[in-house]
Protein backbone atom coordinates (compact mmCIF):
# COMPACT_ATOMS: atom_id res chain seq x y z
CA UNK A 1 0.00 0.00 0.00
CA UNK A 2 1.38 3.41 -1.03
CA UNK A 3 1.16 6.34 1.36
CA UNK A 4 2.01 8.94 -1.29
CA UNK A 5 -1.56 10.28 -0.99
CA UNK A 6 -0.59 11.78 2.39
CA UNK A 7 2.06 13.94 0.70
CA UNK A 8 -0.43 14.91 -2.03
CA UNK A 9 -2.95 15.93 0.60
CA UNK A 10 -0.36 17.95 2.54
CA UNK A 11 0.68 19.79 -0.65
CA UNK A 12 -2.92 20.62 -1.51
CA UNK A 13 -3.84 21.89 1.96
CA UNK A 14 -0.67 23.95 2.38
CA UNK A 15 -0.73 25.53 -1.10
CA UNK A 16 -4.46 26.30 -1.07
CA UNK A 17 -4.19 27.97 2.33
CA UNK A 18 -1.12 30.08 1.44
CA UNK A 19 -2.46 31.21 -1.94
CA UNK A 20 -5.93 31.64 -0.43
CA UNK A 21 -4.54 34.09 2.14
CA UNK A 22 -2.64 35.94 -0.61
CA UNK A 23 -5.87 36.19 -2.64
CA UNK A 24 -7.64 37.52 0.45
CA UNK A 25 -5.00 40.27 0.74
CA UNK A 26 -6.12 41.46 -2.70
CA UNK A 27 -9.79 41.42 -1.52
CA UNK A 28 -10.63 38.25 -3.46
CA UNK A 29 -12.22 35.04 -2.11
CA UNK A 30 -9.86 32.26 -1.01
CA UNK A 31 -11.50 30.13 -3.73
CA UNK A 32 -9.40 32.01 -6.32
CA UNK A 33 -6.22 31.13 -4.43
CA UNK A 34 -7.24 27.48 -4.20
CA UNK A 35 -7.88 27.34 -7.96
CA UNK A 36 -4.48 28.87 -8.71
CA UNK A 37 -2.85 26.42 -6.26
CA UNK A 38 -4.40 23.48 -8.11
CA UNK A 39 -3.29 24.94 -11.43
CA UNK A 40 0.31 25.39 -10.21
CA UNK A 41 0.48 21.84 -8.84
CA UNK A 42 -1.18 20.28 -11.92
CA UNK A 43 0.56 18.61 -14.89
CA UNK A 44 0.00 21.88 -16.79
CA UNK A 45 1.92 23.76 -14.07
CA UNK A 46 4.78 22.38 -11.97
CA UNK A 47 3.65 18.79 -12.51
CA UNK A 48 3.72 17.91 -8.82
CA UNK A 49 0.21 16.47 -8.78
CA UNK A 50 -2.21 14.67 -11.05
CA UNK A 51 -5.76 13.65 -10.27
CA UNK A 52 -5.74 10.30 -8.51
CA UNK A 53 -8.76 8.21 -7.54
CA UNK A 54 -8.26 9.34 -3.94
CA UNK A 55 -8.34 13.05 -4.85
CA UNK A 56 -11.30 12.50 -7.17
CA UNK A 57 -13.40 10.78 -4.50
CA UNK A 58 -12.41 13.31 -1.84
CA UNK A 59 -13.40 16.19 -4.15
CA UNK A 60 -16.76 14.53 -4.78
CA UNK A 61 -17.30 14.42 -1.03
CA UNK A 62 -16.30 18.09 -0.95
CA UNK A 63 -19.11 18.92 -3.40
CA UNK A 64 -21.63 17.10 -1.21
CA UNK A 65 -20.48 18.94 1.93
CA UNK A 66 -20.57 22.30 0.12
CA UNK A 67 -24.13 21.74 -1.10
CA UNK A 68 -25.26 20.54 2.34
CA UNK A 69 -23.68 23.61 3.95
CA UNK A 70 -25.56 25.78 1.46
CA UNK A 71 -28.77 24.09 2.56
CA UNK A 72 -27.97 24.71 6.23
CA UNK A 73 -27.33 28.35 5.38
CA UNK A 74 -30.81 28.71 3.88
CA UNK A 75 -33.76 29.80 5.99
CA UNK A 76 -37.15 28.67 4.70
CA UNK A 77 -38.90 31.59 6.38
CA UNK A 78 -36.56 34.06 4.68
CA UNK A 79 -37.20 32.31 1.38
CA UNK A 80 -40.96 32.75 1.86
CA UNK A 81 -40.61 36.46 2.57
CA UNK A 82 -38.03 37.26 -0.10
CA UNK A 83 -40.46 39.54 -1.93
CA UNK A 84 -41.51 40.16 -5.51
CA UNK A 85 -38.30 42.00 -6.48
CA UNK A 86 -36.03 39.17 -5.29
CA UNK A 87 -38.19 36.59 -7.07
CA UNK A 88 -38.29 38.48 -10.40
CA UNK A 89 -34.54 39.19 -10.33
CA UNK A 90 -33.77 35.52 -9.57
CA UNK A 91 -36.09 34.05 -12.23
CA UNK A 92 -34.91 36.30 -15.06
CA UNK A 93 -31.35 36.01 -13.73
CA UNK A 94 -31.55 32.26 -14.37
CA UNK A 95 -33.51 32.19 -17.65
CA UNK A 96 -31.51 34.83 -19.58
CA UNK A 97 -28.00 33.47 -18.73
CA UNK A 98 -29.19 29.94 -19.49
CA UNK A 99 -30.44 30.92 -22.96
CA UNK A 100 -27.46 33.15 -23.76
CA UNK A 101 -24.93 30.57 -22.52
CA UNK A 102 -26.53 27.78 -24.54
CA UNK A 103 -26.69 30.02 -27.64
CA UNK A 104 -23.01 31.01 -27.21
CA UNK A 105 -21.86 27.37 -26.97
CA UNK A 106 -23.95 26.40 -30.04
CA UNK A 107 -22.69 29.40 -32.05
CA UNK A 108 -19.05 28.79 -31.07
CA UNK A 109 -19.37 25.17 -32.18
CA UNK A 110 -20.92 26.21 -35.50
CA UNK A 111 -18.10 28.73 -36.11
CA UNK A 112 -15.43 26.16 -35.23
CA UNK A 113 -14.15 27.96 -32.11
CA UNK A 114 -14.79 24.86 -29.98
CA UNK A 115 -15.66 21.22 -30.57
CA UNK A 116 -18.86 20.60 -28.65
CA UNK A 117 -19.89 17.04 -27.88
CA UNK A 118 -23.51 17.91 -28.64
CA UNK A 119 -26.64 19.69 -27.51
CA UNK A 120 -26.36 18.47 -23.91
CA UNK A 121 -22.92 20.05 -23.48
CA UNK A 122 -24.25 23.32 -24.94
CA UNK A 123 -27.10 23.50 -22.43
CA UNK A 124 -24.70 22.53 -19.64
CA UNK A 125 -22.67 25.65 -20.46
CA UNK A 126 -25.92 27.59 -20.13
CA UNK A 127 -26.61 25.90 -16.78
CA UNK A 128 -23.17 26.92 -15.48
CA UNK A 129 -23.99 30.56 -16.24
CA UNK A 130 -27.22 30.41 -14.17
CA UNK A 131 -25.13 30.14 -10.99
CA UNK A 132 -24.62 33.11 -8.69
CA UNK A 133 -22.22 33.53 -5.76
CA UNK A 134 -22.70 36.81 -3.92
CA UNK A 135 -20.04 36.42 -1.22
CA UNK A 136 -17.69 38.89 -2.95
CA UNK A 137 -20.66 41.19 -3.66
CA UNK A 138 -21.67 41.17 0.01
CA UNK A 139 -18.14 42.08 1.12
CA UNK A 140 -17.97 44.91 -1.44
CA UNK A 141 -21.38 46.30 -0.42
CA UNK A 142 -20.36 46.11 3.25
CA UNK A 143 -17.21 48.07 2.48
CA UNK A 144 -19.28 50.76 0.70
CA UNK A 145 -21.96 50.64 3.45
CA UNK A 146 -24.58 49.73 0.83
CA UNK A 147 -25.57 46.26 2.03
CA UNK A 148 -28.62 47.34 4.03
CA UNK A 149 -30.19 49.27 1.13
CA UNK A 150 -32.92 48.39 -1.34
CA UNK A 151 -30.34 47.17 -3.87
CA UNK A 152 -28.36 45.15 -1.32
CA UNK A 153 -31.55 43.65 0.12
CA UNK A 154 -32.76 42.60 -3.35
CA UNK A 155 -29.41 40.99 -4.24
CA UNK A 156 -29.46 38.88 -1.06
CA UNK A 157 -33.07 37.81 -1.60
CA UNK A 158 -32.48 36.98 -5.28
CA UNK A 159 -29.32 34.99 -4.51
CA UNK A 160 -31.30 32.82 -2.08
CA UNK A 161 -33.94 32.00 -4.72
CA UNK A 162 -31.28 31.69 -7.45
CA UNK A 163 -29.66 28.80 -5.55
CA UNK A 164 -32.95 26.86 -5.55
CA UNK A 165 -33.69 27.58 -9.23
CA UNK A 166 -30.12 26.71 -10.21
CA UNK A 167 -30.42 23.39 -8.35
CA UNK A 168 -33.62 22.58 -10.26
CA UNK A 169 -31.96 23.50 -13.59
CA UNK A 170 -28.92 21.35 -12.78
CA UNK A 171 -31.14 18.41 -11.78
CA UNK A 172 -33.13 18.69 -15.01
CA UNK A 173 -30.06 18.85 -17.25
CA UNK A 174 -28.31 15.99 -15.41
CA UNK A 175 -31.43 13.85 -15.75
CA UNK A 176 -31.61 14.57 -19.47
CA UNK A 177 -27.94 13.68 -19.83
CA UNK A 178 -28.25 10.50 -17.80
CA UNK A 179 -30.41 8.48 -20.16
CA UNK A 180 -32.90 8.30 -23.00
CA UNK A 181 -36.02 9.04 -20.96
CA UNK A 182 -38.57 11.50 -22.24
CA UNK A 183 -38.74 15.01 -20.75
CA UNK A 184 -42.03 14.06 -19.09
CA UNK A 185 -40.39 11.12 -17.29
CA UNK A 186 -37.44 13.30 -16.28
CA UNK A 187 -39.77 15.93 -14.80
CA UNK A 188 -41.71 13.19 -13.01
CA UNK A 189 -38.48 11.88 -11.45
CA UNK A 190 -37.51 15.38 -10.36
CA UNK A 191 -40.90 15.96 -8.73
CA UNK A 192 -40.63 12.52 -7.11
CA UNK A 193 -37.22 13.31 -5.66
CA UNK A 194 -38.34 16.67 -4.28
CA UNK A 195 -41.33 14.99 -2.63
CA UNK A 196 -39.00 12.34 -1.20
CA UNK A 197 -36.55 15.02 -0.02
CA UNK A 198 -39.37 16.99 1.61
CA UNK A 199 -40.69 13.94 3.48
CA UNK A 200 -37.23 12.85 4.66
CA UNK A 201 -36.27 16.45 5.47
CA UNK A 202 -39.44 16.96 7.51
CA UNK A 203 -38.84 13.69 9.36
CA UNK A 204 -35.19 14.59 10.02
CA UNK A 205 -36.24 18.02 11.29
CA UNK A 206 -38.65 16.42 13.77
CA UNK A 207 -35.93 14.02 14.94
CA UNK A 208 -33.40 16.84 15.45
CA UNK A 209 -35.97 18.89 17.38
CA UNK A 210 -36.78 15.84 19.55
CA UNK A 211 -33.08 15.29 20.23
CA UNK A 212 -32.64 18.94 21.24
CA UNK A 213 -35.65 18.68 23.56
CA UNK A 214 -34.16 15.58 25.18
CA UNK A 215 -30.91 17.53 25.64
CA UNK A 216 -32.87 20.37 27.32
CA UNK A 217 -32.18 22.73 24.40
CA UNK A 218 -28.40 22.22 24.43
CA UNK A 219 -26.87 21.16 21.10
CA UNK A 220 -23.91 18.79 21.23
CA UNK A 221 -21.36 17.29 18.87
CA UNK A 222 -23.63 14.32 18.24
CA UNK A 223 -26.03 16.63 16.39
CA UNK A 224 -23.28 17.56 13.92
CA UNK A 225 -22.43 13.88 13.40
CA UNK A 226 -26.08 13.03 12.68
CA UNK A 227 -26.24 16.02 10.30
CA UNK A 228 -23.29 14.60 8.33
CA UNK A 229 -24.92 11.16 8.25
CA UNK A 230 -28.10 12.74 6.86
CA UNK A 231 -25.98 14.57 4.26
CA UNK A 232 -24.37 11.32 3.03
CA UNK A 233 -27.61 9.33 2.96
CA UNK A 234 -29.47 12.01 1.00
CA UNK A 235 -26.58 12.34 -1.47
CA UNK A 236 -26.61 8.58 -2.02
CA UNK A 237 -30.37 8.51 -2.55
CA UNK A 238 -30.19 11.43 -5.01
CA UNK A 239 -27.52 9.65 -7.06
CA UNK A 240 -28.82 6.11 -6.80
CA UNK A 241 -32.58 6.50 -7.05
CA UNK A 242 -33.48 9.72 -8.61
CA UNK A 243 -28.85 20.15 -1.10
CA UNK A 244 -32.43 19.64 0.20
CA UNK A 245 -31.26 17.73 3.29
CA UNK A 246 -29.45 20.75 4.71
CA UNK A 247 -32.74 22.62 5.06
CA UNK A 248 -33.91 20.04 7.58
CA UNK A 249 -31.06 21.06 9.89
CA UNK A 250 -31.37 24.79 9.16
CA UNK A 251 -34.96 24.83 10.42
CA UNK A 252 -34.08 23.43 13.86
CA UNK A 253 -33.80 25.78 16.87
CA UNK A 254 -30.03 25.19 17.05
CA UNK A 255 -29.40 25.13 13.29
CA UNK A 256 -26.74 27.85 13.44
CA UNK A 257 -24.80 26.07 16.19
CA UNK A 258 -24.89 22.75 14.30
CA UNK A 259 -23.67 24.52 11.16
CA UNK A 260 -20.70 26.08 12.97
CA UNK A 261 -19.66 22.61 14.18
CA UNK A 262 -20.25 21.01 10.78
CA UNK A 263 -18.50 23.61 8.57
CA UNK A 264 -14.92 22.81 9.74
CA UNK A 265 -15.28 19.44 8.00
CA UNK A 266 -15.42 21.39 4.77
CA UNK A 267 -12.88 24.17 5.13
CA UNK A 268 -10.25 22.05 6.93
CA UNK A 269 -10.09 19.26 4.34
CA UNK A 270 -12.79 18.66 1.74
CA UNK A 271 -13.38 22.12 0.26
CA UNK A 272 -9.66 22.88 -0.43
CA UNK A 273 -9.29 19.48 -2.13
CA UNK A 274 -12.35 20.13 -4.31
CA UNK A 275 -11.20 23.55 -5.54
CA UNK A 276 -7.62 22.34 -6.04
CA UNK A 277 -8.91 19.38 -8.09
CA UNK A 278 -10.72 21.86 -10.38
CA UNK A 279 -7.38 23.61 -11.00
CA UNK A 280 -5.65 20.25 -11.55
CA UNK A 281 -8.19 19.38 -14.28
CA UNK A 282 -7.60 22.60 -16.23
CA UNK A 283 -5.91 21.91 -19.56
CA UNK A 284 -3.62 24.72 -20.67
CA UNK A 285 -1.41 22.67 -22.98
CA UNK A 286 -2.90 22.52 -26.45
CA UNK A 287 -5.12 25.55 -25.80
CA UNK A 288 -6.20 26.72 -29.26
CA UNK A 289 -6.85 30.27 -30.42
CA UNK A 290 -10.52 29.40 -30.82
CA UNK A 291 -10.74 28.26 -27.20
CA UNK A 292 -9.11 31.50 -26.03
CA UNK A 293 -11.68 33.52 -27.99
CA UNK A 294 -14.48 31.38 -26.55
CA UNK A 295 -13.12 31.92 -23.01
CA UNK A 296 -13.27 35.70 -23.51
CA UNK A 297 -16.77 35.51 -24.99
CA UNK A 298 -17.96 33.27 -22.12
CA UNK A 299 -16.66 35.81 -19.59
CA UNK A 300 -18.43 38.68 -21.39
CA UNK A 301 -21.68 36.74 -21.75
CA UNK A 302 -21.55 35.68 -18.08
CA UNK A 303 -21.56 39.35 -17.02
CA UNK A 304 -23.88 40.74 -19.72
CA UNK A 305 -26.48 37.97 -19.29
CA UNK A 306 -26.84 38.63 -15.53
CA UNK A 307 -26.85 42.36 -16.18
CA UNK A 308 -29.72 41.98 -18.66
CA UNK A 309 -31.69 39.28 -16.82
CA UNK A 310 -31.41 40.59 -13.26
CA UNK A 311 -31.57 44.21 -14.45
CA UNK A 312 -34.85 43.57 -16.27
CA UNK A 313 -36.24 41.84 -13.19
CA UNK A 314 -35.37 44.85 -11.03
CA UNK A 315 -36.71 47.29 -13.63
CA UNK A 316 -40.01 45.39 -13.71
CA UNK A 317 -40.29 46.05 -9.96
CA UNK A 318 -40.04 49.85 -10.33
CA UNK A 319 -36.30 50.13 -9.72
CA UNK A 320 -34.53 53.01 -11.43
CA UNK A 321 -32.22 52.25 -14.36
CA UNK A 322 -29.15 52.81 -12.20
CA UNK A 323 -30.45 50.59 -9.42
CA UNK A 324 -31.27 47.88 -11.98
CA UNK A 325 -27.70 48.00 -13.27
CA UNK A 326 -26.37 47.77 -9.71
CA UNK A 327 -28.50 44.68 -9.04
CA UNK A 328 -27.37 43.06 -12.31
CA UNK A 329 -23.69 43.70 -11.60
CA UNK A 330 -24.07 42.44 -8.03
CA UNK A 331 -25.44 39.11 -9.30
CA UNK A 332 -22.74 38.65 -11.97
CA UNK A 333 -20.15 36.80 -9.87
CA UNK A 334 -20.25 32.99 -10.29
CA UNK A 335 -17.71 31.71 -7.78
CA UNK A 336 -17.82 28.24 -6.27
CA UNK A 337 -21.38 27.51 -7.44
CA UNK A 338 -20.36 27.51 -11.13
CA UNK A 339 -17.41 25.24 -10.30
CA UNK A 340 -19.72 22.76 -8.57
CA UNK A 341 -22.00 22.65 -11.63
CA UNK A 342 -19.03 22.30 -14.01
CA UNK A 343 -17.50 19.54 -11.89
CA UNK A 344 -20.80 17.68 -12.00
CA UNK A 345 -20.85 17.88 -15.80
CA UNK A 346 -17.23 16.70 -15.96
CA UNK A 347 -17.87 13.70 -13.69
CA UNK A 348 -20.87 12.67 -15.83
CA UNK A 349 -18.86 12.93 -19.04
CA UNK A 350 -21.23 15.61 -20.35
CA UNK A 351 -18.66 18.40 -20.16
CA UNK A 352 -15.32 17.80 -21.90
CA UNK A 353 -12.13 18.44 -19.85
CA UNK A 354 -11.11 21.17 -22.32
CA UNK A 355 -14.19 23.21 -21.32
CA UNK A 356 -12.96 23.52 -17.73
CA UNK A 357 -10.41 26.14 -18.82
CA UNK A 358 -13.02 28.70 -20.03
CA UNK A 359 -15.12 28.03 -16.91
CA UNK A 360 -12.20 28.65 -14.52
CA UNK A 361 -11.21 31.80 -16.46
CA UNK A 362 -14.81 33.04 -16.18
CA UNK A 363 -14.93 32.36 -12.43
CA UNK A 364 -11.56 33.97 -11.64
CA UNK A 365 -11.96 37.01 -13.92
CA UNK A 366 -15.60 37.45 -12.86
CA UNK A 367 -14.50 37.48 -9.22
CA UNK A 368 -11.96 40.20 -9.98
CA UNK A 369 -14.27 42.31 -12.17
CA UNK A 370 -17.44 42.19 -10.03
CA UNK A 371 -16.23 44.45 -7.15
CA UNK A 372 -14.68 46.87 -9.65
CA UNK A 373 -17.88 47.15 -11.71
CA UNK A 374 -19.99 47.32 -8.55
CA UNK A 375 -18.01 50.27 -7.19
CA UNK A 376 -18.26 52.03 -10.56
CA UNK A 377 -22.05 51.51 -10.65
CA UNK A 378 -22.39 53.11 -7.19
CA UNK A 379 -20.04 56.02 -7.89
CA UNK A 380 -21.74 59.31 -7.11
CA UNK A 381 -24.95 57.52 -6.03
CA UNK A 382 -26.10 58.49 -2.53
CA UNK A 383 -28.52 55.94 -1.02
CA UNK A 384 -30.06 57.08 2.24
CA UNK A 385 -32.84 54.51 2.69
CA UNK A 386 -31.75 51.60 4.89
CA UNK A 387 -33.56 48.27 4.78
CA UNK A 388 -33.40 45.70 7.57
CA UNK A 389 -32.45 42.28 6.21
CA UNK A 390 -32.39 39.04 8.21
CA UNK A 391 -30.23 37.30 5.60
CA UNK A 392 -27.40 39.79 6.16
CA UNK A 393 -27.75 39.29 9.92
CA UNK A 394 -27.60 35.52 9.48
CA UNK A 395 -24.43 35.77 7.37
CA UNK A 396 -22.78 37.95 10.01
CA UNK A 397 -23.79 35.64 12.87
CA UNK A 398 -21.27 32.91 11.97
CA UNK A 399 -18.41 35.39 11.98
CA UNK A 400 -19.57 36.75 15.34
CA UNK A 401 -19.66 33.23 16.80
CA UNK A 402 -16.06 32.65 15.67
CA UNK A 403 -14.96 35.93 17.30
CA UNK A 404 -16.75 35.10 20.57
CA UNK A 405 -15.23 31.60 20.61
CA UNK A 406 -11.73 33.06 20.11
CA UNK A 407 -12.29 35.59 22.91
CA UNK A 408 -13.46 32.87 25.31
CA UNK A 409 -10.40 30.74 24.51
CA UNK A 410 -8.10 33.71 25.15
CA UNK A 411 -9.80 34.45 28.48
CA UNK A 412 -9.52 30.80 29.48
CA UNK A 413 -5.82 30.80 28.61
CA UNK A 414 -5.25 33.94 30.70
CA UNK A 415 -7.05 32.40 33.69
CA UNK A 416 -4.96 29.23 33.38
CA UNK A 417 -1.76 31.29 33.42
CA UNK A 418 -2.90 33.18 36.53
CA UNK A 419 -3.67 29.93 38.35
Amino acid sequence: MSYHFLLDLALILLSTKILGLIAQKFQMPQVVGALIAGLLLSPAGLGLLSETEFIKQLSELGVIVLMFSAGMGTDINELKHSGKAGFMVAVLGVIVPFLMGTALAWGADELGLIESTGFIENIFIGTILTATSVSITVETLKEMKKLETKVGNTILDAALIDDVLGLIALTLVCSLAGGDESIGMVLLKIVGFFVFAFVVGFGANRIFCWMLKRQHGWASHRNSVFAFVLCLVMAYCAEKFFGAAGLAVACTPKGTYIQTKYNPLGYLLLTPVFFASIGINVQITGLTGGMVVFSILLLLVSIISKLIGCGLGAKACQFTTRESIQVGVGMACRGEVALIVANRGLSMGVLSPAMMTPVVITVVCGTILTPILLKLSFRGHQETELVQNNIADRMAKHRQLDIITQQLLQQDEQLMKKN
